[in-house]
């Protein structure tokens, strides 16, 4: 048995009252500084892992959960408020059955701290938030170009916004200031298209627009042609008229635009030009009657509770006073 084991078994072996040696206490020296060494190997790998995934985290390539209530809209909302509720239903199943597969883009916002603003994500907000559950969201440094451009290309792939809503899009990026080149590449498109987006977003009254709502299945030659009979006066009055019918909110979006589009397209009946009415009068200058021209009808009106029985008298006279008219005619034309 070598020295240094026997040591070792007398050190263990030792009462309470044995104070170990030099000798002795130098291998558990040893020991405790290779098991110290490999502790803080492990913590200092725990933490590189961690300052990694902070890093990850606060570059946005992994989610978090948030809370829906801490999430506002995005400053330039590409959807209306009548989105189709339908999808954010079948959201909520799909949560219900395999969660949140795909995490919503949130920006920090940039004056309210402890909220985030969303890049895209809009239903999937919605749907957590109704079912009182968290989002998952992916949290990212984003100017407002980057912002828009986020959503414009997230909206692009999917392709699920309406014309109009891409048109009203556009138009608030270009009231905000936005260079026509990142409008084209936030919503995909080249100049002319943005500018016809643009042009009928600007046409379109917005009160008009959120009346009718997302219009899925109008697309731009309809909007268009809106666009360009509302650029007449006194139109919109036709418009507003239409929205105001009782049966209008009851319609769906689509039917609504075709509603607004008909009634602006009516033509107007021109307004009849009553004639002047010739008025018979007695002696003492009380009305008799009445003589009114519309149209290819010459009408005698006789009052019929003071005069009943002159107006059977008049009926009585009207062979002879015909008579007398045509002989009187045919003896001038003579």
């Amino acid at each position: 048995m070598s020295k240094r084991t026997q040591s070792v078994r007398n050190l263990f072996a030792a009462g309470p009252d044995v104070v170990p040696t030099a000798e002795t206490r130098q291998p558990m020296q040893r020991v405790a500084s290779g098991a110290v060494r490999s502790l803080k190997d492990t913590f200092s790998e725990v933490e590189r892992d961690y300052e990694e995934l902070k890093r990850r985290v606060a570059e946005g390539a992994l989610p978090i959960d948030l809370d829906p209530s801490l999430i506002d809209p995005s400053p330039f909302a590409d959807r209306f408020a009548d989105q189709d509720l339908s999808a954010v239903e079948a959201l909520k199943t799909s949560f219900r059955e395999h969660g949140q597969e795909i995490p919503i883009l949130v920006r920090i916002h940039p004056s309210e701290t402890g909220r985030y603003q969303i890049a895209y994500g809009h239903r999937r907000v919605r749907a957590a938030d109704e079912l009182g559950i968290k989002v998952k969201a992916y949290v990212r440094e984003l100017g407002d170009d980057r912002l828009v451009v986020a959503q414009g290309i997230e909206n692009s792939a999917r392709e699920d916004l309406t014309f109009i809503e891409r048109s009203i899009f556009a138009l608030k990026l270009e009231d905000g200031g936005f260079d026509r080149t990142l409008i084209q590449t936030a919503l995909s498109v080249d100049r002319q298209e943005a500018s016809k987006l643009i042009n009928v977003g600007r046409a379109v009254p917005g009160w008009l627009t959120e009346a009718i709502g997302r219009a899925p299945k109008i697309g731009r030659p309809r909007w268009q042609e809106l666009a360009d009979i509302l650029k007449a006066d006194g139109v919109d009055v036709k418009a507003r008229k239409a929205t105001n019918d009782k049966s209008f909110s009851h319609k769906s979006s689509d039917d609504r635009f075709i509603a607004v589009l008909r009634a602006v397209k009516a033509v107007d009946k021109p307004n009849s030009v009553r004639p002047t009415a010739l008025i018979a009068k007695s002696v003492d200058g009380e009305e008799i009657a009445t003589l009114a021209v519309t149209g290819k009808v010459c009408k005698i009106q006789i009052d019929r509770d003071r005069d009943e029985a002159f107006a059977k008298f008049v009926m009585d006279r009207i062979p002879d006073l015909y008579e007398n008219f045509r002989k009187t005619t045919s003896d001038s034309e003579s």
